[in-house]
């Protein structure tokens, strides 16, 4: 089954890293970044344990690295 997301609706949603990274699972979309033309290019998740916040293009949720919602 292929997940469909649309980019404009992801700001404040809820993911789960797969395989959590120095105690770091659970994620909310905090920005989303966009070009010139108001696409949305890149989202910036935050790390809820840990308050650290990594920019990634929007397309990488889609990875099977994440899971939408909170595991």
């Amino acid at each position: 089954m292929t997940q469909k997301l649309n980019p404009n609706k992801l700001l404040h949603s809820k993911w789960t890293a797969k395989v959590p990274k120095n105690k770091e699972k659970h994620f909310i979309v905090t920005e989303l970044i966009r070009d010139e033309k108001d696409v949305v290019i890149d989202v910036v998740l935050e790390a809820v344990y840990t308050k650290n916040a990594y920019q990634q293009p929007w397309q990488t949720l889609l990875d099977d690295h994440w899971q939408q919602g909170w595991k």
